[in-house]
Formats: structure tokens, sequence, C-alpha cells
């Protein structure tokens, strides 16, 4: 019998009830949620990381598109709001477009 201990997807339960199985679970408090958001957050990265293709990458990023939705919704932020964090730190400090990679800063 697997144990698993972690935050699943919400029709988790139902998928594995439609295949035959039990399981046990519980809700988890505001507090605990957001901890099991956040190292799932850590989960998919690693996933995203290790992916092989680009077909596999775009699925842990899906993820984790998930996971940022439910991180904001815990701070009490809608995805837009986030999305406008975002544009506003692009336009004032740019994105990640031009590769730049810097190796250091020499004090004059």
């Amino acid at each position: 019998m697997p144990v698993y201990n972690k935050l699943v997807r919400d029709k988790i339960p139902q998928i594995i009830e439609a295949a035959g199985k039990t399981f046990t679970m519980r809700t988890l408090s505001d507090e605990e949620y957001r901890h099991e958001l956040r190292k799932k957050a850590f989960e998919e990265l690693e996933e995203y990381v290790s992916a092989k293709d680009d077909v596999t990458a775009i699925e842990e990023l899906a993820d984790l598109l998930e996971i940022i939705h439910a991180l904001a919704e815990c701070h009490g932020a809608t995805i837009e709001q986030v999305e406008a964090v975002r544009a506003e730190k692009a336009e004032k400090r740019g994105g990640f477009q031009e590769k730049i990679f810097l190796i250091e800063v020499h004090d004059e």
C-alpha cells in the first residue's frame, strides 16, 4: 500500500475511486495548505528541471502554473494581480529574453 502524504489535485480522489481503490485523506488547514503548496512548488520545479523533452517541460510548467494560481489565492490575490506585478517588474527591470548572464560587477 503506497503512502503519499502529499497535496494532490482536487479530482484525484474520484480518479482513485473510479479505479476501484480506496484511500485515506484529510482536508488541510489554511496554514497546512500554504505549507504544502510551497512544498509542491519545489516538487513540480524539480520535475520541470528534470524534463528530458519540450512536451514534458510544458506539462511541468503547466503544473507549476497551477500551483502559482493556488498560491496567489492563498495570499489574497488573483492571478491577474500577480501578472500585473510581473508586468510592472518587467517594465522597470526587464525580462529574461536577452539571455544576459552577469559575471561580476566591479566597484570603481
